[in-house]
C-alpha cells in the first residue's frame, strides 16, 4: 500500500526548512507542502492563543491542499497547539517538536546542559514536563535566543551583528559549564556552524530535525501511508510578502525563491 498525498509542514517562518530538509533526505519519495507564517514571525514572544489560532488555520489550509500528515516544525507552535490540532483532526498523523533535553542529559559529561530556545518554548508546560522527566541530576541552563529568529528570517547567518548576538546568548551557558547545547528552535539550526565555532569542539550541539524525520517515517509506515518510489514534489507558501522572504529562502534552501513562493499563493495574513 502507498499513499501519494503530500506531507504538510509548517513553522512561524523559514526555520522549519531545517526540518523539511531532514524529511526530504530521509523520504525523497514524499511530496511536501511547506507553509512559512513569516507575516507573524517570530512566534516566541507572542501569546499562546494567537499561536494556537495561527497553527489551526495553517493546518486547515495544508489539509485543504491534500496533506495526509502534519508536521509542526516549530517548538513553540508544538507547545501551544499540538493538542488542539490532534483534537480537531484525530485521524491525521500529527508530528511535533520538542527540545532534545533527553538526549542532551545522556550526552553531557559534566552534568550541565544549555538550552537555547524561544521564550514561548522555555515558558511552556511542555518544556517544564521535559525537565521534570529527564532533568534530574543534571543542571539545565536556559537562554531565550531573542533576536536570532529575526536574523535567520533576514538571511543574516554570519553577519557581525548575528555573531555578537550568538556570543551574548552562548557565553553565559559556557561560563556555567555546559558541555552540551540544545538548539530548541528550528531557526537556530541554520546558525549551527556559527554556534559550533563559538562553543568549540569540546561542546556538543544537538537538534531534533533528524529525529522528527524518523518519527514521520514511523508514523506513515505504521498507517501504510508512505509514498511509492518517485521524487516527491515541493510546494511552498508564506503569509508575508514573498519578495521580502525570497533572499533568505534562496540562502537557506537554494531553490529559485520567486518560483517557489509566487505572490498568488500567499496565505492571508
Amino acid at each position: 500500500m502507498s499513499d501519494p498525498r503530500p506531507i504538510g509542514v509548517f513553522d512561524s517562518g523559514l526555520g522549519g526548512l531545517s526540518v523539511l530538509r531532514e524529511i526530504r533526505a530521509l523520504l525523497p519519495s514524499e511530496g511536501l507542502l511547506y507553509c512559512a507564517d513569516s507575516g507573524h514571525a517570530p512566534y516566541g514572544e507572542k501569546p499562546q492563543a494567537l499561536i494556537a489560532e495561527r497553527s489551526l488555520e495553517i493546518s486547515a489550509f495544508l489539509l485543504e491542499q491534500g496533506a495526509k500528515a502534519l508536521v509542526i516544525a516549530c517548538n513553540t507552535a508544538t507547545a501551544a497547539a499540538a493538542g488542539a490540532i490532534r483534537q480537531r483532526w484525530p485521524d491525521v498523523p500529527v508530528i511535533g517538536m520538542e527540545p532534545a533535553v533527553k538526549p542532551a542529559t545522556h550526552a553531557t559529561r559534566k552534568g550541565v546542559v544549555g538550552v537555547l530556545a524561544t521564550t514561548g518554548t522555555l515558558e511552556s508546560a511542555r518544556f517544564a514536563g521535559l525537565l521534570d522527566q529527564f532533568g534530574h541530576g543534571v543542571t539545565v541552563l536556559t537562554r531565550p535566543g531573542v533576536g536570532l529568529v529575526e536574523a535567520v528570517e533576514r538571511g543574516e547567518l554570519a553577519s557581525p551583528a548575528t555573531l555578537a548576538l550568538l556570543r551574548t546568548h552562548l557565553e553565559p551557558m559556557l561560563a556555567g559549564g555546559a558541555d552540551v547545547i540544545v538548539l530548541g528552535c528550528t531557526h537556530y539550526v541554520f546558525l549551527r556552524e556559527q554556534i559550533e565555532a563559538i562553543v568549540g569542539p569540546g561542546v556538543r550541539v544537538i537538534d531534533t530535525g533528524a529525529a522528527v524525520a524518523r518519527q514521520v517515517q514511523r508514523k506513515l509506515a505504521e498507517s501504510e501511508m508512505l509514498a511509492a518510489e518517485r521524487l516527491g514534489d515541493l510546494q511552498c507558501w508564506c503569509s508575508g510578502n514573498p519578495r521580502s522572504v525570497a533572499p533568505a529562502l534562496e540562502k537557506l534552501w537554494g531553490f529559485s525563491p520567486l518560483a517557489l513562493l509566487p505572490p498568488s499563493t500567499c496565505l492571508a495574513c
